[in-house]
């Protein structure tokens, strides 16, 4: 029955009670297939930290300390974060394909944060407990900026837009492995601050990266299961496992190296082309 309001003449009708139904939750709020491997990058950025706690740093509190205990622990922990990477790589692929929910890049550097930035970070800090020469405050100061300059690149990444197929400043998984990458090699001290330290830099910087994406995108899957190989060697103390790690690692080291000075060359030459044919319209 409808009511009239006798000073408006204007028909009230009753509010209808919500109902309480979940499928009222919108599409945008609801995890999708992307957002399931972004939550696996998670896990293993989380596991990677567990792995690096109970097999390398408590034995060593406890004098308890087992090389071989200690060396499955630290491969596992680096696979981890490979793993990580393999489920950042195939949640855009996935998301582009698929639906996706409005959570998705929120969710993507969050769990970037906790696989490439806090993991690596504190993999250095156990560096600096563990290893013979280094000095433990100095390896936290370097896991600090590694571990800054992380939550740095990712907000940048959500606040500046770039042209498509290009990152600003070194990828964070690319850099969290290169960190790992440099601890693994055993340096000296020295040269492995300056090393993380240089990484750090990177990923803030302005140089430009290809996103990984057809070709590329196969070739970083083939470099990430290459490396898992590689550690399982070293894990297993398989005959020339650490030397074959020790490649891998100086592989990497040199990979993070020269992909910024070819970018920068490319970038050196695009501008001067670009010139050249600002000068040449210019000519009567």
């Amino acid at each position: 029955m409808t009511v009239i309001d006798p000073d408006t003449q204007v028909d009230w009708v009753p509010e209808a009670e919500p109902e309480d139904d979940v499928d009222d939750m919108p599409l945008s709020t609801r995890l999708s297939i992307a957002d399931t491997l972004t939550l696996g990058n998670a896990i293993c950025g989380f596991m990677a930290v567990y792995f690096t706690t109970t097999g390398i740093l408590m034995p060593h509190l406890t004098d308890s300390e087992d090389g071989g205990m200690a060396r499955n622990s630290a491969a596992t922990a680096v696979m981890l974060m490979l793993l990580a990477s393999v489920f950042d790589l195939f949640d855009g692929l996935v998301a582009r394909k698929l639906r996706s929910s409005a959570m998705g890049a929120e969710l993507d550097n969050l769990s970037d944060l906790i696989s490439f930035g806090l993991a690596p970070a504190y993999f250095v800090v156990v560096w600096g407990v563990v290893a013979q020469g280094a000095h433990q405050k100095v390896s936290a100061v370097a896991a600090v900026v590694v571990l800054l300059a992380v939550i740095l690149r990712l907000a940048r990444f959500s606040c500046v837009p770039m042209r498509d197929g290009i990152f600003q400043g070194m990828p964070s998984p690319f850099g969290a492995l290169t960190v790992v990458s440099v601890v693994l090699l055993e340096l000296p001290f020295i040269p492995t601050l300056l090393a993380i330290l240089g990484v750090a830099w990177l990923m803030v910087s302005r140089v430009e990266y290809p996103k990984p994406r057809g070709r590329l995108a196969v070739a970083m899957l083939s470099w990430i299961v290459l490396s898992m190989g590689l550690l399982a060697a070293w894990a297993f103390d398989a005959p020339g496992g650490e030397l074959l790690l020790q490649t891998g690692c100086a592989l990497q080291l040199v990979l993070g190296a020269v992909i910024p000075l070819f970018a920068t060359a490319r970038r050196v030459n695009t501008f001067r082309d670009n010139r050249r044919e600002a000068r040449a319209a210019q000519l009567p």
